[in-house]
């Protein structure tokens, strides 16, 4: 691990010293968390990997929404809604939409259990370090949120037009967003270099 840790808030350059048991350091300057504390155990980052691809499998498995009106409906799911969009002709959109809601969180958390199965069992994976740099570049692209967020509000905005029924994969992907939001927590750059550290050890 080098010997250095940078503040992500101001760039300040600190010395890297041993992460708290609880709490967090904090950056002399701007005093953003610089390390967070490292009880975290990999099981538990497996576990919340585990449970984001089975929520992601679902929210991509069932409808996101049922709209109905006129006694006529009409469902679609995650991937259907990038479809939706590429069929009107919003080609970079749609394009968007299925990288930030579908490959990026699958990538993020296939790489997470690549790197974390064999290091529970005390081994390396095969190029490790090339997939943990895969997992940073990709983490900053995974916008569930951000989807969600849209989705509800033209679900908001539709409902006075038409009667709007919620489908599985909209709970899916509530809990996936909580999900990946834990996940990023507990399995932190520098959790994960711990780990790897541990198990050379």
């Amino acid at each position: 691990m080098s010997p250095l840790v940078v503040c992500p808030a101001c760039d300040l350059v600190h010395r890297n010293t041993a992460a708290p048991a609880r709490g967090a350091t904090l950056c002399a300057r701007c005093r953003a968390p610089l390390q967070r504390a490292s009880g975290a155990h990999i099981d538990t980052a497996i576990a919340l990997a585990a449970c984001a691809l089975v929520l992601l499998l679902l929210s991509n498995a069932y409808p996101l929404v049922e709209m109905q009106v006129n006694g006529n409906s009409r469902d679609t799911t995650l991937i259907g809604a990038a479809l939706g969009l590429y069929a009107q002709s919003y080609y970079s959109l749609a394009a968007l939409v299925f990288l930030t809601t579908v490959v990026a969180p699958l990538l993020q958390i296939a790489a997470l259990l690549y790197v974390l199965i064999p290091l529970r069992r005390g081994r390396r994976a095969a190029g490790q370090e090339a997939v943990f740099r895969l997992l940073m570049k990709v983490r900053p692209w995974s916008f569930m949120e951000v989807f969600m967020l849209g989705a509800l509000a033209a679900l908001v905005r539709l409902s006075n037009f038409a009667h709007i029924v919620t489908g599985v994969s909209l709970w899916a992907c509530v809990l996936l967003m909580l999900c990946l939001s834990e996940l990023t927590t507990v399995s932190s750059p520098e959790q994960i270099w711990r780990w790897i550290e541990r198990s050379r050890a």
